[in-house]
């Protein structure tokens, strides 16, 4: 698997989306989301003016605090900065890496996008991101023209010595291939928000009971 660094452990990496996680249901549905065992947790909102966007970051920040587990921002190292998150996730035609580190500082964790590409990925690590994030793997609403990648590719990202995460349509039926053939988190978003919120600590466990199974380094006593 990817040298796991930072406070980054393997697992669930849960994301949160405006549509499936509205302002009223944020905090609980994330809440849940950890009491189930998410490791990672980053706060995406497309559609929330700037003072909801800091609103909902600041709640995030305290309640993931309070389980020990890092916060990320999606694309906004300023959020970040302005929150005490843990860091970003950038996307290839977001703010660069470098400039992201230079905001943020050593310490913070910065994920990078990097589709299917082998190449992407190399440069990331080069760079100092400290996860390279792949997909997407199925069928996905949250991000439907994303090309799609396949689970090799995980395999073959775990020779940079970089954690890699897995990302797109990725579910409690379908996780089990990706995190054998290499992934060290699963970025999930509609396979943990969608569907009724009370399900949504189940469904966050059953992904940490997946990785209890197949993956050498997670363990549920974390």
């Amino acid at each position: 698997m990817g040298a796991l660094r930072k406070p980054l452990r393997p697992g669930l990496y849960a994301i949160t989306d405006n549509r499936l996680t509205p302002p009223e249901t944020l905090i609980p549905a994330v809440e849940a989301a950890l009491r189930g065992g998410a490791r990672l947790v980053q706060y995406r909102d497309k559609g929330s003016s700037a003072a909801e966007r800091l609103s909902q970051a600041q709640d995030l920040s305290s309640l993931c605090q309070s389980f020990a587990v890092p916060l990320l921002i999606n694309d906004d190292p300023e959020l970040a900065i302005r929150v005490g998150a843990a860091g970003v996730h950038l996307g290839q035609n977001d703010c660069a890496l470098s400039d992201a580190r230079r905001r943020l500082g050593d310490e913070a964790i910065i994920g990078i996008t990097c589709h299917h590409s082998m190449e992407l990925a190399r440069s990331a690590a080069v760079n100092g991101a400290d996860y390279l994030a792949f997909g997407r793997f199925y069928h996905s609403d949250t991000k439907p023209g994303a090309p799609p990648a396949s689970p090799e590719v995980l395999g073959e990202a775990r020779t940079l010595g970089v954690p890699v995460t897995a990302i797109g349509g990725i579910t409690r039926t379908n996780a089990e291939p990706l995190i054998r053939a290499g992934a060290d988190l699963l970025a999930v978003v509609g396979g943990l928000f969608g569907g009724q919120p009370d399900d949504i600590e189940a469904r966050a466990l059953a992904f940490s009971q997946l990785f209890a199974r197949h993956h050498p380094l997670f363990s549920l006593s974390e």
